[in-house]
């Protein structure tokens, strides 16, 4: 039966939600990837430089941080501005980087291409930057929209990691690079065009609605816990001045710190207790799929049962993720080992980046909540900084993996408590916590 297009005009406001969703999605895919692809970077590159293992993964952190500092200013850009601008700053500066990245012939060629440009650059496009306007899209589903959004980084991991570890073999590292640096500027590029900050942009409300059905429906309770903070207009000199800003950053560095350490150089340390290159750039794609179904179901259940669980659950995954590499110094080579650190990497691990917004949004609520958000970003990006750069320096001064395995996982579980004492759901409650109540 053919649709009228009144049917059509009167579901746009529900299936614009999700375009914002799909174009995310596949923007994740792309940009994670060409920055994940560092790990398949590092062992050509010192074996063609024959430089430290510290200071090559070192450019990876410089990025982060000068990602760090610049992060405040894209949280404004992006409230001023919106994501348009902020994510196409993001791919110029991403395929710029990757198309001068073959011309690296010394260190700070290395640290201003593939450690600014597209560090920095992909910082503009991932989680950062989305987690900055999804929220403003969803409530009852807005653990569920933005873990969709963020599973593509795994779907574009095992589509696309183990095809530039392929390139690398074939062709060189010079030839992944620019081969990415192409998909960022021809997929991610016209893809932005599509993007608006809040639903009001279109004449929309979120979660689909349109001012015309949401306006006159009836509302069940409120998720509002403490009137009398989400009452305040929240301004990012007012947010850092309280304690939860704090514990939310502190969570974020160590997270983050856990997270990053392991990606930079889970290739490189898999090889040298006696996988292929091949299966260790498998398992760095494998970590990421395995992370599809984990992103989205714990995305999905965090809207039940509260975001500081499903934060538990992440740092878990990267406390076992950490205890199943320090055991494979004593069963090198072993598959199951292997298997559990996968599984626990992407499946517990990656659900996190499905509340990193959340958590901030149902605090800090409010027009500024882009310039709070990017505040916060300066401790996150902080911690995916240093943990490269202090699992690669552990590695040169003791010779072993070991010592900064054990620190990530100190890192984890300080992480877990900083956000259950950051405490979200006492300032605002999950749609599941509503319906119980």
């Amino acid at each position: 039966m053919t649709r009228s297009p009144q049917h059509w005009s009167s579901r746009l406001p529900f299936y614009y939600g999700w375009v914002i969703v799909a174009v995310a999605f596949v923007t994740m895919a792309i940009a994670v990837t060409a920055r994940t692809a560092f790990s398949l970077l590092l062992p050509p590159l010192i074996n063609e430089f024959g430089w430290d293992s510290g200071l090559v993964a070192g450019a990876f952190s410089f990025g982060f941080l000068v990602s760090a500092v610049l992060s405040p200013l894209s949280g404004r850009l992006m409230d001023s501005h919106g994501p348009r601008l902020v994510i196409g700053s993001g791919v110029c500066l991403t395929s710029l980087g990757l198309f001068l990245a073959p011309a690296i012939q010394t260190p700070w060629q290395l640290y201003a291409t593939l450690g600014v440009l597209v560090g920095g650059g992909a910082n503009l496009m991932t989680y950062t930057a989305h987690s900055q306007f999804l929220p403003h899209w969803f409530v009852r589903r807005r653990g569920l929209a933005i873990s969709i959004a963020f599973s593509g980084a795994g779907v574009g991991a095992i589509v696309l990691l183990p095809w530039l570890q392929t390139i690398i073999g074939r062709d060189g590292w010079r030839a992944s690079c620019s081969v990415m640096g192409l998909l960022v500027l021809l997929v991610i590029g016209p893809l932005t065009l599509l993007l608006r900050l809040r639903p009001r942009d279109v004449g929309l409300l979120p979660d689909g609605e349109s001012h015309a059905t949401g306006s006159g429906k009836a509302r069940g309770p409120t998720n509002i816990v403490d009137p009398a903070w989400a009452a305040i207009q929240w301004t990012l000199p007012r947010a850092i001045r309280t304690s939860r800003f704090w514990w939310i950053a502190l969570g974020y560095f160590c997270a983050l710190f856990a997270w990053y350490a392991i990606q930079v150089h889970q290739t490189k340390y898999l090889v040298e207790v006696g996988f292929s290159p091949l299966l260790a750039a498998w398992s760095l794609g494998i970590v990421s799929v395995v992370g599809v179904p984990g992103q989205i179901g714990l995305g999905a259940l965090s809207d039940r049962i509260g975001r500081e669980w499903v934060w538990s659950a992440g740092c878990a995954g990267f406390i076992v993720c950490y205890a199943a590499l320090i055991a494979l110094e004593q069963m090198p080579g072993s598959r199951p080992l292997l298997y559990l650190m996968v599984i626990s990497q992407g499946f517990l691990g990656y659900a996190m980046t499905s509340v990193m917004g959340p958590i901030v949004a149902e605090i800090f609520e409010g027009p500024s909540y882009g310039a709070i958000f990017g505040a916060v970003t300066v401790a996150l990006i902080g911690g995916g900084a240093a943990g490269p750069w202090a699992a690669g320096a552990i590695r040169d001064a003791t010779g072993s993996y070991r010592p900064a395995f054990l620190l990530a996982i100190g890192c984890c579980i300080l992480s877990a408590a900083a956000i259950w004492i950051a405490a979200p759901r006492k300032v605002r409650m999950v749609p599941g916590r509503i319906q119980h109540r």
